[in-house]
């Protein structure tokens, strides 16, 4: 069944998304199943529509989330002090299955495949999954959480997420 589902220790790391975060304006913070807070989402940067900073707990800028205007319309970017390192596109829409493609600067591509807008689906690498989103883990109104494989860039991914969780709702 995957890394994601078994029934002893788990092998992923697992977060609390908010959804509807970019309507909500105000700092928030993601936590892992501990209820610790790992990432913070910088409110203040969401003056300028569909911007955002994925910041450490200690405030440092892991990611910086932004549209970008001059490109089509489904398009956001995730850059890195200032260098551009994945670029989301909206891939595929149906009425119940969406895909979205995680172009990484440094080379490959992750997949998203899914109901994005229900929140459940999984991200993969060649077939390989490296995290599931879903609604079940948490009985929190509007919360998601994401369970991310061990040995991947878990702030990348989220920021991917909150990227097409963003995306998924235009």
């Amino acid at each position: 069944m995957g890394f994601l589902h078994r029934h002893d220790e788990p092998d992923g790391t697992r977060y609390q998304m908010r959804e509807k975060m970019f309507a909500i304006g105000d700092d928030f913070w993601v936590e892992n199943d501990g209820g610790e807070r790992v990432f913070k989402v910088d409110g203040k940067a969401l003056r300028v529509r569909s911007t955002f900073i994925l910041e450490s707990p200690s405030g440092d800028e892991l990611f910086k989330i932004q549209e970008k205007k001059l490109r089509i319309h489904d398009t956001m970017e995730i850059e890195h002090d200032g260098d551009t390192v994945a670029t989301i596109k909206k891939a595929l829409v149906t009425p119940f299955r969406d895909r979205f493609s995680i172009e990484l600067e440094s080379g490959g591509e992750l997949s998203a495949k899914g109901n994005v807008v229900d929140h459940e689906y999984e991200i993969e690498r060649d077939g390989d999954k490296v995290a599931e989103i879903s609604k079940r883990w948490f009985r929190v109104r509007e919360t998601y959480g994401i369970e991310i494989a061990p040995g991947e860039n878990d702030a990348l991914i989220v920021a991917a997420a909150v990227c097409i969780d963003e995306m998924a709702r235009r």
